[in-house]
């Protein structure tokens, strides 16, 4: 009898073992997290990536205490590219996207590109400034704006975000959106883009200062903006309604998210007119674009340079990147756990 009841409680406590180790590997892996295990922050791939705005992201994201990995660039199985990477035949002189590309990048997004491959292990995204986007790409297609002096482009590069940014909108990945990031997140999220500022401004009849770009782009411009609404991601970030030294380097803009699902969280006042600066997509965990560069306020302390005084506070700085940085750890969170 001794030994039919000890037999009979080997089941229970095997059961009780197994959920002693579920219970301690899911514990192990929470702890894990909580012990300090970098998050991996993917920063967009660049045509040029020694420029000043993207090696200052990457000293950014470290020194806000994260993983930056330089991802890959996205191609897009509808278009030929040579070894190098180079598109064929799908660009114009200024390397713009041509019609007929820009229509199969909209049409077929990332389901047709290697964008899933190379986000594999990324738990969010940052996607910095750089040169102008192809206006094929709008929603609604524009000419090229015939300023010879603002002519770099990349469509290698519009591709590759384009792409890229479908993706991780769809999968919910916490994105944040620099400068010519916002604008992308903007295009495909099907807003309307201002080409070039001043002459927005002069069609309107109003006076453009460049406040938004130093008139002989010898450097960046800091402004003040304002943060429209208190239950914006923005807001709820750095807890004020306005950041006063936001480095500005762009002559382009975000003119409106009408019949999207972008809202407006952040301008500022130029001149009478109200210029974007921030937009968000509450429909997701955290999607933020910013006009300004915070990552060059951050990089300008960490130099001691000199004009460093004129731009964003540390603190403000480092509460935008980590912001992200959190989103991203409750993404590796639950794919460790799942």
């Amino acid at each position: 009898m001794k030994s039919e009841t000890r037999n009979s409680s080997l089941p229970g406590r095997i059961a009780i073992i197994v959920l002693f180790l579920i219970f301690w590997m899911g514990y192990s892996a929470i702890v894990s997290e909580a012990s300090g295990k970098p998050v991996s922050v993917g920063i967009a791939w660049s045509n040029v990536p020694d420029s000043y705005s993207y090696t200052s992201t990457i000293i950014a994201v470290k020194e806000a205490g994260a993983t930056p990995v330089i991802l890959d660039m996205v191609k897009s199985y509808d278009l030929n590219y040579d070894k190098k990477g180079n598109l064929i035949d799908s660009k114009d002189e200024h390397g713009i996207l041509t019609s007929r590309a820009a229509k199969l990048v909209k049409c077929n997004q990332w389901q047709n590109s290697n964008a899933a491959a190379v986000m594999k292990g990324i738990d969010c995204i940052i996607f910095p400034g750089g040169w102008d986007i192809s206006p094929t790409l709008y929603y609604n297609e524009q000419p090229w704006h015939g300023i010879e002096v603002d002519s770099d482009y990349s469509a290698e590069r519009d591709v590759s975000d384009y792409l890229l940014f479908s993706y991780c909108l769809e999968k919910n990945i916490p994105t944040l959106a620099i400068c010519r990031g916002m604008q992308m997140l903007s295009i495909v999220s099907g807003a309307e883009i201002v080409q070039d500022i001043p002459r927005w401004f002069a069609k309107v009849g109003v006076e453009y200062t460049y406040q938004h770009r130093d008139r002989r782009k010898k450097g960046f411009r800091a402004h003040g903006i304002d943060i429209l609404n208190q239950d914006s991601l923005l807001f709820g970030i750095v807890g004020r309604g306005r950041i006063e030294g936001c480095p500005s380097w762009h002559h382009q803009a975000v003119r409106s998210v009408d019949a999207t699902r972008l809202v407006v969280t952040a301008v500022t006042d130029t001149n009478g007119i109200k210029v974007i600066e921030g937009i968000e997509r509450p429909d997701k965990k955290f999607v933020l674009g910013i006009q300004f560069h915070p990552e060059v306020a951050i990089r300008k302390i960490l130099d001691n340079e000199q004009d460093a005084d004129q731009y964003m506070d540390y603190v403000t700085v480092m509460k935008l990147f980590r912001a992200l940085f959190d989103a991203g750890a409750e993404t590796l969170n639950h794919r460790r756990l799942h």
